[in-house]
């Protein structure tokens, strides 16, 4: 499980693809290192580690993106350079911030629109398409593995806002999406269990 509070921010340093898939090689001088088999969020896929090692500005590590996750995220598209979020899973005693958040990407969606607001900046997404029930205003989402509040909906115009303050910009690779650029969605999980639970 993650909260989707980003922890550092990372560069694909190399991508392989092959018939089942692709895998990144993700290098960061924000985390001290990396253990196989550890569950690490990259913008906001739970994806495990494969391999890892060090290097003289941080540490690297691979993952596998199976073909599921090539077809319903971002990541397919992500190339040596590109910027990426990162987070570790919560530990059993670690501090919960943010929102459950699963690394379960349901599908992605496109920036739309930036605008500076005073310090802040307001972000403006298409809602996506057959998930548009699942976003509600002041309700939680995580884009790209970020948790943030839905500040406003606009079913007519099919888009919602949230506010991003400096801090979570300056820390995260939403610095350097730009309109058009496609994020990874995860609904808030509760919704989709209480959806689930009124149908029996």
């Amino acid at each position: 499980m993650f909260t989707g509070i980003v922890e550092t921010t990372g560069r694909v340093a190399d991508v392989t693809r092959d018939d089942e898939g692709r895998r990144l090689r993700i290098e960061t001088d924000g985390i001290d290192g990396f253990s196989h088999g550890q569950s690490v969020a990259v913008d906001g896929v739970c994806l495990t580690v494969e391999a890892h090692g060090e290097t003289d500005e941080g540490a690297w590590f691979d993952a596998f993106l199976a073909a599921e996750t090539v077809s319903r995220t971002s990541l397919a598209e992500r190339e040596v350079g590109d910027g990426v979020d990162l987070e570790r899973a919560l530990p059993a005693d670690g501090r919960f911030d943010g929102h459950v958040v699963q690394g379960h990407v349901d599908t992605t969606t496109a920036v739309r629109e930036i605008e500076r607001v005073g310090e802040d900046y307001r972000y403006t997404f298409a809602l996506p398409e057959g998930y548009e029930r699942y976003v509600a205003e002041k309700g939680s989402i995580a884009l790209d593995g970020v948790s943030l509040t839905v500040a406003s909906v606009d079913d007519d115009a099919g888009t919602f806002d949230v506010a991003v303050i400096p801090t979570t910009r300056a820390e995260t690779t939403l610095d350097e999406r730009d309109p058009g650029d496609a994020v990874n969605v995860e609904l808030d999980v509760v919704a989709k269990y209480v959806e689930r639970l009124e149908t029996y």
